[in-house]
């Protein structure tokens, strides 16, 4: 009878201390539950492959094709554009410059041509804008022409004969293309010259 009860009170026992055991596992359990590895599958955090990492590679895979390809295409598209824009700036603003240092070495060169400086200036910048290879002798030249040759040949104007030289033609070619004969254009030239060369002159 005795060896019953104590057989019985130690396996009483037992099971007290396996519940006990089995609360305090539960407990420490609970309470790390928050520094739990992120690596280990089985605990807490977003899943592998979620989160900013993920995003950043994701929006960069979405918008690759477009962003790069838009890049590349624009600076492609632009290249030609560009570079000629470039070089037609540059070749405008030295010879702009150099008309600025011919009007400040001949002062009065305009005036004895029957014009004024800054109306010489302001007329070659805009001449620029539309052939930016023009020099200004051509430009003075083609102003001293048609206020020579305008009376008796109407279709002789600074603006028809800046467009030929624009479009490749001499001042001989274009002054026949507007209507003079070979002699006529070839005197009117002359003259021009010799009147520009004066104005020069002290």
């Amino acid at each position: 009878m005795h060896s019953k009860f104590s057989r019985s009170a130690m396996l009483m026992l037992a099971c007290a201390l396996l519940i006990a055991t089995h609360s305090i596992a539960l407990g420490q359990g609970r309470g790390r539950g928050a520094g739990r590895p992120a690596s280990n599958p089985g605990m807490g955090g977003p899943p592998a492959g979620v989160g900013v990492d993920r995003g950043i590679s994701t929006s960069s895979d979405r918008s690759k094709g477009r962003a790069d390809n838009g890049r590349g295409i624009a600076s492609d598209n632009s290249n030609g554009r560009s570079d000629a824009g470039l070089d037609r700036a540059r070749l405008q603003r030295e010879n702009s410059v150099r008309a600025n240092d011919e009007l400040n070495d001949h002062p009065w060169m305009a005036p004895r041509l029957h014009t004024t400086a800054r109306d010489l200036r302001a007329g070659y910048q805009a001449a620029l804008t539309n052939n930016p290879s023009l020099t200004f002798g051509q430009y003075v030249a083609a102003t001293r022409l048609a206020a020579n040759l305008g009376q008796r040949f109407p279709n002789v104007t600074r603006a028809a004969i800046l467009d030929g030289i624009a479009n490749g033609r001499s001042i001989g070619q274009t002054l026949q293309d507007l209507g003079l004969n070979k002699h006529e254009a070839s005197d009117a030239k002359k003259q021009a010259e010799r009147e520009i060369k004066a104005a020069k002159q002290r």
